[in-house]
């Protein structure tokens, strides 16, 4: 569980480092990800949720963003990312 928390603020920081504001917040049935707010790019991830999806949810979006690639991280995230890059790449 500890790694799994790991990551996910790794993700988060990762996040506010690509220029994204990551929210938080109880979404009700809404899963949360990726969208634009008065200009201003975010990733909603929904309280209501286990770590473990809220990573899933802020790993896609993450692995949608062109310049992800150009930015320190974790050898694990990194990882995580390119699973997700590869089973969403063209072709798939």
């Amino acid at each position: 569980m500890s790694e799994l928390l790991g990551l996910l603020a790794e993700g988060m920081q990762l996040a506010s480092d690509l220029g994204y504001r990551v929210r938080e917040e109880p979404l009700g049935d809404m899963p949360g990800g990726g969208c634009v707010v008065a200009g201003q790019r975010q990733i909603l991830l929904n309280l209501e949720q286990g770590p473990a999806e809220r990573l899933e949810h802020l790993l896609d979006a993450l692995a949608a963003d062109p310049h992800v690639g150009n930015e320190p991280k974790s050898r694990a995230l990194a990882t995580r990312l390119q699973e997700r890059s590869s089973s969403n790449g063209p072709g798939s």
